[in-house]
């Protein structure tokens, strides 16, 4: 049998709140349920309320089959929640409530065995808003020799020079999209000419692999020696909540496996397509369904 990695999607649990209804979401619940569905062992890290929506959290975790048992339960603050409006072209916009339960992780045991064992780590900027979260997040990084993944996803006011330059500094891959290259570029004092050539910069802090996706337009994925592209897939766009996630799951199950970096991209814009023909960040399929499905989709 093919080996079954264990990899961590380390942050925020949240619920999205969208017109038509709640959906689950926060990029590491994303990234991990998609690990999960592409046969690794998918687990969130995170921290809830003790409340109905917490409880409705571990409920439909189990039921996508993630793991829960890293899931820190909080009785002076709420789960997260983030209202969300969707556009004509299926982008959402994001307003994201502040003082929850995933802006207090806490460092203990239980995580710090978690981070001696896992293969693969996903991280992004929004966890490390609140101070108390930040140093758990950076306590984890600094006690696990795993493939460390820096998920930017920049929101509102949520990031700063200093948290994108250290986490950059501790990740094994930076993956971001073509709008947030430029913001991170200016904030680290770095040069912004051709998009590129400018995001090898990154390299020089340390990563290994940066990758910057292109919405429709696929994906760029550079190393110190080599870059690869891919053009993307043509879809009817659903929403795209979480198809950034799905593509860094799909990239990440590939990078453990050895995979080429063309390999990795045509494995990454193949999730992220089919999560963004799909509603919200979880879609549920069988995994027979899911291959027929990804099979389907055209260059």
């Amino acid at each position: 049998m093919a080996k079954k990695f264990t990899v961590v999607g380390l942050g925020e649990v949240l619920w999205d709140l969208l017109p038509t209804g709640k959906l689950l979401g926060g990029a590491p619940t994303n990234f991990a349920y998609i690990s999960t569905l592409l046969g690794d062992r998918g687990i969130v890290a995170s921290r809830i309320g003790s409340d109905d929506l917490g409880h409705e959290a571990m409920e439909r975790l189990a039921t996508l089959g993630v793991e829960t048992s890293y899931l820190q339960r909080d009785a002076s603050h709420p789960t997260g929640t983030v209202k969300v409006q969707v556009d004509r072209r299926g982008q959402p916009r994001f307003t994201i409530l502040e003082d929850v339960a995933w802006d207090f992780l806490r460092w203990n045991q239980q995580w710090k065995q978690l981070a001696r064992r896992v293969d693969a780590v996903c991280f992004g900027s929004l966890a490390q808003r609140s101070p108390c979260s930040r140093r758990t997040i950076t306590q984890f990084l600094q006690n696990t020799r795993a493939i460390r993944v820096f998920d930017v996803n920049l929101r509102q006011r949520f990031f700063s020079a200093a948290v994108l330059r250290q986490s950059i500094a501790m990740a094994t891959i930076v993956k971001m999209n073509q709008d947030e290259l430029p913001v991170i570029l200016r904030l680290l004092n770095l040069e912004t000419s051709d998009g590129k050539l400018d995001a090898k910069q990154l390299l020089e802090f340390g990563p290994r692999l940066v990758c910057i996706t292109r919405g429709d337009r696929g994906s760029v994925l550079l190393t110190r020696r080599a870059t690869a592209e891919h053009p993307g897939f043509f879809i009817r766009v659903r929403d795209t909540i979480g198809a950034g996630d799905a593509f860094t799951a799909a990239l990440v199950h590939a990078y453990l496996r050895g995979a080429s970096l063309e390999e990795m991209n045509e494995a990454a814009n193949r999730m992220g397509s089919w999560v963004a023909s799909q509603a919200g960040g979880t879609p549920t399929v069988g995994k027979k369904e899911l291959r027929r499905e990804l099979a389907e989709l055209e260059v």
